[in-house]
């Protein structure tokens, strides 16, 4: 429940600031979520890196992204959503400052992993934020807005990043956010009221079940990456790997045994449907960082491209991502979701096919550009019906936890794509700079991820309820860049419940 007078309308200067300080602050993290991929070869040259520290680089972001959203919604809904959703731009700009100013591949991966967890604290609350301060008519609309603004960072990332690699240096794709986030705190103090859930006052945080979480994710992702290096037999992956799985184990125990009080309340798995789409969310956005994590490398190593041809070269999936999302949402809503889940991910296969073979020499135009079109056209078709299917998959009460849970399925497919494909096509110490290495990974990481986009489309083909099958009817939900992210909150039910019979 807000604690403002009354609720905010988009017309308002309020209104407005509030929207700004949601959008930019979200747009800090989709954009360090994807700016970082065009740097690599840069980053890893002058911090003489290895594939591992490369990983890590990615990895440490994405893990404790994935592994403290919950908690960090949780935490704005018991303290205030306001109060920790600044605390976490703070947290987060003080970490791409350490970034920015990293001096060894060490620094900057435990610098990352930091801004990652500011990461986990803001983005839940950047959505909170706008569900409850805004009046139920036009919180419909804000969050529209948000997706599609918000969505403006993740295409212009590679470019911008590119421009900022060859012009002055990798670390000003990090120093960037110190402007964005004094945008972000003077909008949030001046014009965002602080909101709290009502009831979570009484309720206890599921620190235990973050924690576990967390040491099956770093457990899990330190095997694969260090195997590498250390031998898939060593001491060091196997007790690494012995520990993610069974913290794993104990975190699914654990939220089981705490029934509706847990972080991820068992009733969310009571839908098949529901399990069936965070899987499917794990292999398409795994087979989406699989291409990202290799394609920017290869392009700058083995076909010659500065880092700003690199970050163009991708803008053509962000473009369509930006323009057909909204279009293919309302597809899904009209047909269900299950053609555009079958169709996108075997679209997008086609796509990598075709990236498949690119070398030094080839025409942007002829050989790279309709690759990408096409990859960018099957995720287009598959990211707005596939946050909405999750969504009508779950109980009403707990949609906030069903999408946090798919945004944390979408980082865990990338976070596992980046720390096996490496050790799966061979990639290994300083291999990503000599072409004769990292000419067959890449190709074999293009093929990985295209298999891994038709197990997809089969999966969907399968399980996904034909339209009429399922006992709910569907809902649409706004298309975010990554699925979205925020905590159920329990005064949100009745609000959605007003809005619906408003509409009918």
């Amino acid at each position: 429940m807000s604690d403002s007078a009354a609720p905010l309308r988009m017309g308002t200067v309020a209104g407005r600031g509030t929207l700004l300080a949601a959008v930019v602050a979200s747009g800090m993290v989709f954009l360090d979520a994807t700016v970082v991929n065009v740097a690599l070869p840069h980053l890893g040259s002058e911090l003489h890196a290895s594939t591992a520290g490369l990983q890590w680089t990615l990895n440490g972001y994405l893990l404790t992204l994935a592994a403290f959203v919950l908690l960090g919604g949780a935490l704005g809904d018991r303290l205030g959503r306001r109060r920790i959703f600044v605390f976490g731009v703070l947290a987060f700009c003080a970490a791409s400052v350490l970034c920015g100013a990293a001096q060894s591949i060490e620094w900057l991966i435990a610098a990352r992993f930091l801004q990652g967890l500011g990461g986990a604290l803001l983005t839940p609350g950047s959505l909170a934020l706008l569900q409850s301060s805004f009046h139920p008519d036009e919180r419909g609309r804000v969050i529209g807005a948000w997706s599609g603004l918000a969505g403006v960072s993740t295409a212009l990332g590679p470019f911008l990043g590119g421009w900022l690699i060859d012009a002055l240096s990798w670390r000003f794709i990090f120093f960037l956010n110190l402007p964005l986030a004094v945008v972000v705190l003077i909008a949030a103090y001046r014009w965002t009221p602080e909101s709290r859930a009502e009831g979570a006052a009484s309720r206890r945080f599921d620190v235990a079940g973050s924690l576990l979480g967390a040491l099956g994710l770093a457990g899990i992702t330190y095997a694969l990456v260090e195997a590498q290096q250390l031998g898939p037999g060593s001491v060091q992956v196997v007790v690494a790997a012995v520990l993610g799985v069974v913290a794993s184990v104990g975190f699914v125990l654990l939220e089981r045994g705490r029934g509706e009080r847990a972080m991820l309340p068992p009733t969310l798995f009571g839908s098949r449907l529901f399990s069936v789409l965070n899987l499917y969310t794990v292999l398409i956005y795994a087979a989406l960082s699989g291409l990202t994590f290799f394609f920017s490398v290869y392009l700058q190593n083995v076909v010659g491209y500065s880092a700003l041809m690199t970050g163009l070269a991708t803008l053509p999936l962000t473009i369509w991502l930006l323009i057909g999302s909204a279009r293919s949402g309302a597809l899904a809503a009209r047909i269900g979701p299950r053609p555009q889940l079958s169709i996108g991910p075997l679209i997008a296969a086609a796509g990598l096919l075709l990236l498949h073979g690119i070398s030094r020499g080839d025409s942007y135009w002829t050989d790279i550009l309709p690759g990408i079109a096409l990859f960018g056209l099957g995720m287009t078709l598959v990211v707005a019906p596939l946050t909405a299917s999750v969504l009508a998959a779950a109980p009403d009460r707990l949609a906030g936890a069903a999408s946090g849970l798919n945004n944390a399925a979408s980082r865990v497919g990338g976070l596992l794509a980046v720390s096996a494909l490496p050790l799966v096509v061979g990639l290994s110490g300083g291999g990503y700079e000599r072409s004769g290495q990292l000419t067959p990974a890449y190709r074999a990481a293009v093929l990985w991820s295209a298999g891994l986009m038709v197990l997809g489309a089969i999966l969907a083909m399968v399980l996904v309820h034909r339209p009429g099958r399922e006992p709910r009817k569907s809902r649409p939900c706004p298309a975010l860049p990554p699925p979205p992210t925020h905590l159920h909150e329990p005064d949100q039910d009745a609000d959605r419940s007003r809005v619906e019979q408003h509409r009918s």
